[in-house]
């Protein structure tokens, strides 16, 4: 198959968010097993330029969400845009691969297959949730899409475009028990206490919106009960000061603020409070119970009512299509409700004992070896452009 490529291949690659990065990472060091003197570009984060990414601006740049909030950034995103898509057209990539972040990718995708630039997009929108009319753009914007999930691929299956699940690079690295007392040690947390790990989400715009509420119901939950303790990691720097401007209104709370470790967190819990979004896939491949919450901007959230078709917004219940995990939307995110569902799960172990059970059957549907079913992917798109230039 490298005898029909180029050897020094110059891949373009955009990621939207953290979730992103680390797929872009996983893949470039998969084809970087087969094409090690390559070149990749475009906007990655700090995982993807560990393995020599060169990111032409922060990842930050595109992590935006919502129909309102993308319009206060408008300006930005556009400058960005035309940049990348003058670059790309001006020195063309031998592939483009836009990871997530399809509003802002597949109109760049577009533009770059129809000069003839191979093209795939990696992790499918939601297309299948909402919005369903962006499937003729999908079908014009990527030669291959790459699911993470397998509901996905039948849906793509259905409208003629061509797919392939790959499975998800976290089922692969999480291992199918993960110890919870050693994971405690490791954290040099007591064992003898009950953990709420909060994780108000990735992005600044989420953890503005679910922060306050979560740490309300962290108060409510001491009310109720003994002996609780809160794990609260920051994704990064800029979410640990908003996180600490907040936990100065809460002195008297039982709460460890970590730098990053969501993982961990997570792991070391007997519950997490979360924002909706891929930690919850984390959470369930952790085998963890979980309460998911989320809010956006109110316009946003009544325009989204109207355009989605499915019943659930976590993974764990998208991929089981059963409300295995409560969830509470907008108004619903309240602190006793959010508390009334955390107490739920302490109080009965035996419905953790099914949901895990649940959640292992999802891990091994799963678990594909992701990034290598990614690069194959992509090198075999590479091989049949080659084909087709000969």
């Amino acid at each position: 198959m490298k005898t029909q490529i180029h050897q020094k291949l110059r891949i373009g690659m955009i990621a939207g968010e953290i979730s992103g990065d680390l797929l872009g990472a996983g893949l470039i060091q998969a084809l970087q097993v087969y094409f090690p003197d390559a070149i990749f570009e475009g906007i990655g984060g700090q995982a993807m330029l560990e393995t020599g990414f060169d990111s032409f601006y922060p990842l930050e740049t595109l992590s935006v969400m919502g129909l309102v909030e993308v319009l206060k950034h408008y300006r930005t995103l556009k400058r960005c845009h035309h940049h990348l898509q003058q670059h790309f057209l001006d020195h063309p990539p031998d592939i483009f691969i836009g990871i997530d972040a399809p509003d802002f990718n597949l109109g760049l995708e577009q533009v770059l297959r129809k000069s003839g630039i191979p093209t795939a997009h990696y992790v499918s929108p939601s297309v299948w949730a909402w919005r369903r009319y962006r499937v003729k753009k999908i079908a014009q914007a990527c030669d291959i899409m790459l699911t993470l999930l397998p509901f996905e691929a039948d849906f793509y299956t259905q409208h003629h475009i061509p797919v392939k699940f790959v499975g998800h690079p976290l089922a692969d690295h999480i291992p199918w028990q993960v110890d919870k007392q050693q994971i405690r040690q490791q954290l040099q947390l007591p064992i003898d206490k009950t953990y709420i790990a909060l994780l108000p989400g990735s992005r600044a715009q989420e953890v503005e919106k679910l922060l306050l509420p979560f740490l309300q119901t962290a108060v409510w939950l001491t009310q109720q009960r003994q002996n609780l303790h809160f794990l609260l990691p920051a994704a990064n720097e800029t979410l640990q000061q908003i996180i600490s401007q907040q936990l100065v209104q809460f002195p008297q709370l039982p709460l460890t603020l970590f730098h990053g470790q969501s993982h961990e967190a997570m792991a070391a819990a007997d519950v997490v409070l979360m924002a909706s979004g891929t930690a919850t896939l984390e959470a369930m491949l952790l085998k963890r119970p979980m309460v998911v919450a989320y809010r956006v901007a109110e316009l946003t959230y009544q325009l989204a009512r109207r355009l989605v078709y499915v019943r659930y917004v976590s993974l764990p219940n998208l991929l089981a299509n059963a409300p295995l995990v409560p969830e509470f939307l907008q108004h619903q995110v309240i602190p006793q409700l959010l508390g009334e569902a955390v107490l739920s799960w302490l109080t009965h172990p035996e419905k953790i004992l099914v949901l895990e059970q649940r959640f292992m059957e999802l891990h091994q549907q799963l678990r594909c070896s992701a990034n290598e079913q990614a690069a194959a992917a992509i090198i075999e798109l590479l091989s049949w452009n080659a084909k087709q230039s000969d």
